[in-house]
């Protein structure tokens, strides 16, 4: 259980009183707020000389340039590793110490970052501020947004390194991926041995070729189920009909 003794940040409408009109987010002063909502408005102030990415403060441009540079200025003292931006080092700092002052207030949930925190409460919520300027489609996270953009505008920034073919989401997409190329099949069935390198297509088989196998049998009357939910209920059948039969053998023997 959480400790509720943890200073919960980002979440008293008094201690943050100016709350951002198209999202959750909420800051202690106005001028924040208004240097918040550039994010909003798609109004960029500073780009990146060597990749034209553009940011809507000058310093997210700054931090980002290290990037190019290698710069890494920030050294976790519990550590050695190092960071090219102070909340990256804050961030990692909280997992030596275990610190997660970030509390949501539709639940006992903390976090280390308020970002996840607010990603979070949007499960409570069902918020979704982040609008595709294409299509209008909602998503309540802006990773989501971002790999939707990739299906209009054709962009596909990740390569598999075997095959060089690209894709417009990384993750779990270049990892199914690279399973045809290494032959891993991690998922089993349960019912048959049969080995899938796809979740999905372990799904379908089961419904496609056992879907309609029975291959749970009572040892009673030889009656087969396709689960053995189905298996369990039928055998109450027969302990309560032996039951009744012992009961009434019982019953006629005292009339004897």
């Amino acid at each position: 259980m959480a400790d509720s003794s943890k200073k919960s940040k980002g979440t008293s409408s008094e201690e943050k009183p100016h709350k951002c009109d198209q999202c959750d987010k909420r800051y202690k002063h106005r001028r924040t707020l208004l240097y918040h909502k550039r994010i909003h408005s798609g109004i960029h102030a500073a780009e990146c000389n060597t990749c034209g990415k553009r940011f809507f403060h000058k310093h997210n441009l700054r931090e980002h340039e290290r990037i190019h540079t290698g710069e890494k200025p920030y050294k976790c003292n519990h550590c050695d590793k190092t960071f090219t931006q102070r909340g990256g080092l804050k961030r990692h700092i909280r997992g030596h110490t275990g610190a997660k002052p970030y509390k949501c207030d539709h639940c006992d949930k903390y976090f280390s970052d308020s970002g996840h925190m607010y990603s979070h409460r949007r499960k409570h919520t069902g918020e979704r501020p982040f609008e595709c300027d294409h299509c209008g489609k909602a998503f309540a996270q802006t990773n989501q947004l971002k790999e939707h953009k990739r299906i209009h505008t054709g962009e596909r920034p990740y390569q598999c390194k075997v095959c060089g073919k690209y894709f417009n989401r990384g993750g779990s997409t270049i990892t199914r991926h690279m399973r045809t190329h290494t032959g891993e099949r991690p998922y089993e069935c349960d019912l048959c041995g049969r080995c899938f390198n796809h979740s999905g297509h372990l799904t379908r088989h089961k419904r496609t070729v056992h879907a309609k196998e029975k291959h749970f049998e009572c040892s009673q009357c030889g009656k087969n189920f396709k689960h053995i939910g189905h298996l369990q209920r039928h055998e109450r059948l027969h302990t309560t009909e032996t039951a009744w039969v012992a009961s009434f053998e019982d019953f006629s023997d005292s009339l004897e």
